[in-house]
């Protein structure tokens, strides 16, 4: 008998019957067969001047742009028992959008079954100019090239945001939260996560309760800077001139300061005050459990 005799009828035919009992016992496993699909929406920019996202499950992408509409590429994804049953669940998943009075709210609705998964990942080009908020559940989220506002809230996602001028706040519950070249007043706020910030202009109001905070400013805001966290490091760069009263404390751990201090007072082991320059904007930075670097 020959080798392809011996694959059709003996060995082969185990081999394939070995596949198929395979096949028919992921068959009923939850999330074995993946479906997708891409969908592409083209939105008025908002009369209000304001753009709030929604999207529970999935990355979300915002990027500015010189234009005057929005544009919104939407990647459906499911996973279910079956192929059937996933493309169903495609269908099933819809985004809502409506141009109210304060806002142009787009929202993202997946069903949910124990043993199916679906999600979209998102990515809008906007007018740079736009004001946007957006929460996500799960999934990351990206926001760059702006020139208005920004809101950020997400529960279990990284936020990092870029090139944006103006008011940031961001609040992320197990998440790093990074962004760069800023201006503005950044506001943000993280439970379980890293902060890092780099190349800010304006003011600094961040805090975490575990995680290093690292701060690299170009330009000091009127309303200095707040660094808080409970455990974790404190490393913050300033500018080679400037004009501000510090006040740092440490509970468990050791303060690093490398700038020259007018009217330096270590008032007691894991606290220095001082004055930078001229004085002026109060940068205060605390950490229960951590060091505190200044450079």
């Amino acid at each position: 008998m020959t080798r392809l005799e011996r694959d059709r009828n003996g060995e082969g035919g185990r081999e394939s019957g070995f596949g198929r009992f395979l096949r028919s016992l992921l068959a009923g496993v939850p999330w074995s067969e993946h479906a997708e699909r891409q969908e592409e929406l083209l939105l008025a920019n908002p009369r209000s001047g304001v753009l709030r996202v929604h999207n529970a499950n999935g990355r979300t992408r915002l990027v500015g742009e010189e234009r005057t509409d929005i544009a919104v590429v939407a990647r459906r994804h499911a996973r279910a028992e079956s192929s059937d049953a996933a493309n169903a669940l495609l269908d099933s998943i819809q985004i809502f959008h409506e141009d109210k009075d304060n806002a142009l709210e787009l929202e993202v609705d997946v069903p949910r079954s124990w043993n199916r998964r679906g999600y979209i990942n998102l990515e809008l080009r906007v007018p740079r100019g736009l004001n946007t908020e957006i929460v996500a559940s799960n999934g990351r989220l990206v926001i760059e090239n702006l020139r208005g506002s920004v809101r950020a809230r997400s529960s279990n996602g990284a936020v990092d945001i870029s090139d944006v001028v103006g008011d940031v706040q961001v609040a992320t519950s197990n998440a790093k939260v990074c962004s760069s070249s800023t201006c503005g007043r950044l506001v943000v706020r993280s439970s379980n996560g890293k902060i890092e910030l780099d190349d800010h202009r304006g003011s600094v109001d961040a805090s975490t309760s575990n995680g290093l905070i690292r701060c690299e400013l170009d330009e000091l805001g009127e309303e200095g800077v707040r660094l808080s966290t409970s455990n974790g490091r404190i490393l913050l760069e300033l500018p080679e001139e400037l004009d501000a009263e510090l006040d740092v404390r440490v509970d468990n751990g050791v303060i690093r300061n490398e700038r020259e201090l007018c009217k330096a007072v270590r008032e007691r082991s894991g606290q220095l005050r001082g004055r930078l320059g001229r004085g002026g904007a109060l940068i205060k930075l605390r950490t229960s459990n951590g060091s505190v670097c200044l450079k």
